[in-house]
């Protein structure tokens, strides 16, 4: 009888611990990081009356008789299930979204203790600390590096109060851009200025012109441009092929008879013209033969009518001379002014000609001809090769200037042509040399070029013919006239940005690129000038705040080479000297950085890693737990990171009050790292996570709690009342 009153003892002892467990979840229903508890029931050891037999011949086997002595809590389980996660409007409040516990100690670092309440804030000192003044443990910014070094021990996380980070000086420039390949640019500038050639002394020297260089603003020898590359004025590409190019002439071709044309009948002209191409043209002509007479004028006007019967094919104009004597002569002319009709006069005279004709030529008009293999070199009196717009320029005034009036050796005329500010071609008649019988009208013609030396056909490049054809006029000699050519520019692109020395002060670092080169094979060459203002300086050689170099690209727009890949800079303001700073354009053959494609050219991206000192602002932590700084130059880093800890069994951890844990025999050791990795949660924040207290399912355990305390005592009472019953007895 006594053992039923025991085990309703033991009942309701253990039913008050469930009490208190459960009291004490629903006490902390607001607890910041809070984790319920759940009681545990087993039974106690039962007293055995009868032991259990086997089966024995006819006799069936017996179950064991055994009494239980009560129930006792055996244990305590902690729930550790995710609680919900609440914003909070304070940036240094956390939460841990999955595993893990952030890691807090109360002794600067000598023993660590474990929490789930994030809500931590920074005290005087600078510590970042929980409500108990536990400093919080986790990785600092090394000062060498620059970075959190998560494999290094933990240490307490201490951010001083006024921190400030000193200027960094820049070390590298990342740039990530396009440079157009296509023939249709958006982005161009004129071709570099290329001036005229001083005329020498024509009493001492024959007046040709000279080779000149062109120059950038600096006044400085640059490239002046391979032709073959340039644009228009629209921005359309010449894309000049090796052969293509135009007929010049500055002066009409003129061939002056000497014979005057006789009268009578029956006169005989036959002559040939050959055209360009080496085509022979026979021109004849008969004069009439029966009565009335033919006068010589006669004559002379049926010839000429039969030449200029062809001069849309050969150019040739015949007109009818009359001297002081009233003697007729034929004079032929070509002023050079058709591209469908031949240029020049070559004048065959054939036996049997009463046109008082003589076998001459008289070249004025030649083929100017790009040829990208051309080193630029021109002879007067010949068809010219160009390449670039100092060779084109150099021979159209070597032409211009070979005309030798009175044979006296000297080729005295002013003419000039020059490649002006605008990248036109500027052609003046100024009459520089006074007294000379070399100076003459020019009558400027430029036609389309079709056909070869050699006869063979070549594709007009019409754009080209075009830029020039605003230069056809007619300048006197010793005029103020000017003949200018459309504009020749080249394709281009540019890029900045500030870099930073090491007392913090910005420099502009401007890089610019010009299209120069085309190859088939190879790919397109860009040159490229990087400069500073000055008094900085990027290089040795004058301008020293400039620095020349070139990028090539592959034929499927991917980068090739590109040069100076770094730069040394000075600020020569105090800063330190020679800073050294790499440009990075990207990998060779790869698109991961300068790539030529046939899209509009423009920077897709630029970076610089320096910057200028600044004071802390503000603090941000992200979800690796990384405590980022926002200082007062606009730059952000980490200042430090929290360090989570992971445990084998985290219902083996014991409670120390005040929302903090402590590692135990069976809770394992702590695996400690960062947010987000090996199985760790990641940590959310300006918010906390709240108790995962379930009211609900808190305050029906209450009632089954209650229900089973007092079914407990109902059997104490019970039992006494049997007792009562049993004392009875003796009366």
């Amino acid at each position: 009888m006594l053992k039923s009153l025991f085990s309703g003892v033991s009942g309701l002892q253990s039913h008050q611990v469930a009490m208190d467990i459960e009291s004490n979840n629903i006490a902390n229903v607001n607890t910041v990081g809070f984790k319920y508890s759940r009681a545990n029931f087993s039974d106690l050891l039962a007293q055995t009356k009868a032991i259990a037999t086997a089966p024995q011949g006819q006799l069936g086997g017996k179950n064991p008789l055994q009494v239980g002595l009560g129930s006792t809590v055996s244990s305590a389980t902690r729930i550790f299930s995710q609680g919900s996660i609440q914003n909070s409007d304070k940036n240094t409040d956390v939460a841990i979204q999955g595993d893990g516990f952030f890691i807090i100690s109360p002794d600067g670092g000598n023993t660590y203790k474990y929490t789930r309440a994030g809500d931590f804030k920074f005290d005087a000192g600078g510590n970042f600390v929980d409500n108990n003044g536990f400093i919080t443990q986790g990785w600092l910014r090394d000062k060498t590096t620059g970075k959190v070094d998560s494999t290094a021990p933990i240490t307490n996380i201490k951010i001083a109060p006024g921190l400030t980070t000193p200027a960094s000086p820049t070390k590298e420039v990342v740039l990530k851009a396009n440079l157009n390949s296509g023939p249709l640019v958006e982005s161009y500038s004129h071709s570099y200025k290329v001036a005229s050639s001083t005329p020498t002394d024509p009493a001492t020297n024959v007046n040709l012109s000279t080779k000149t260089s062109a120059k950038d603003d600096n006044n400085l020898d640059v490239a002046s441009g391979d032709v073959g590359v340039l644009f228009n004025e629209t921005g359309e590409a010449f894309s000049l092929q090796n052969g293509q190019g135009v007929w010049a002439s500055f002066r009409e071709s003129q061939l002056t008879s000497t014979t005057a044309v006789s009268g009578g009948n029956g006169q005989n002209m036959d002559i040939t013209l050959t055209l360009d191409d080496g085509t022979p043209v026979n021109i004849t002509s008969t004069t009439p033969t029966t009565d009335p007479a033919q006068t010589a004028t006669q004559n002379a006007q049926t010839f000429a009518s039969k030449i200029n019967q062809n001069s849309a094919t050969t150019g040739v104009t015949a007109t009818v001379r009359i001297d002081n004597n009233g003697d007729p002569f034929i004079d032929l002319s070509n002023d050079n002014s058709s591209s469908s009709a031949s240029h020049n006069v070559r004048l065959t005279v054939n036996a049997n000609d009463d046109s008082g004709l003589s076998t001459a030529t008289e070249t004025t008009a030649y083929r100017y001809q790009y040829d990208s293999a051309a080193n630029g070199d021109t002879v007067a009196g010949s068809d010219k090769t160009f390449k670039t717009m100092a060779d084109f320029r150099y021979a159209l005034e070597t032409e211009a200037r070979n005309y030798n009036a009175n044979n006296d050796g000297k080729y005295d005329n002013s003419i000039s042509v020059e490649v002006n500010n605008e990248g036109k071609l500027l052609i003046q008649n100024p009459n520089a040399a006074t007294g000379s019988n070399d100076e003459y009208t020019m009558n400027f013609k430029i036609t389309a070029l079709t056909t070869d030396p050699g006869g063979l056909t070549i594709p007009e490049n019409s754009r080209f013919t075009s830029n020039l054809e605003a230069l056809n006029s007619v300048i006197p000699a010793g005029s103020t006239g000017k003949a200018f050519s459309q504009s020749f520019n080249a394709a281009t692109h540019s890029s900045s940005i500030d870099i930073f020395d090491s007392l913090g002060s910005k420099h502009t670092l401007r890089m610019e690129y010009r299209k120069t080169a085309l190859d088939k094979a190879t790919g397109s060459t860009w040159n490229m000038k990087v400069s500073v203002p000055s008094p900085a300086t990027i290089d040795t050689i004058a301008p020293e705040n400039e620095k020349l170099g070139s990028i090539r690209f592959n034929n499927d727009g991917s980068l090739a080479t590109y040069t100076p890949p770094s730069i040394s800079f000075s600020g020569n303001n105090g800063s330190a000297p020679d800073q050294q700073v790499a440009l990075s354009f990207g990998t060779a053959n790869g698109f991961d950085g300068m790539t030529s494609f046939d899209s509009a050219s423009a920077t897709s991206g630029i970076s610089q890693d320096g910057f200028t000192g600044g004071d802390l602002v503000g603090i941000r932590i992200d979800q690796s737990g990384t405590l980022i700084g926002s200082f007062s130059n606009g730059r952000s880093f980490g200042l430090a990171q929290i360090a989570m800890a992971k445990f084998t069994n985290n219902e083996g951890l014991s409670t120390d009050g005040g929302n903090v844990f402590s590692q135990t025999a069976n809770s394992g050791d702590p695996i400690i790292g960062t947010a987000a990795t090996a199985g760790r949660g990641f940590i959310q924040s300006s918010a906390l996570e709240a108790s995962n207290v379930d009211l609900s399912r808190a305050l029906t355990q209450l009632i089954v709690i209650q229900r089973g305390y007092q079914a407990n005592g109902k059997t104490i009472t019970t039992s006494d009342q049997l007792l009562q019953t049993l004392i009875g007895l003796k009366q």
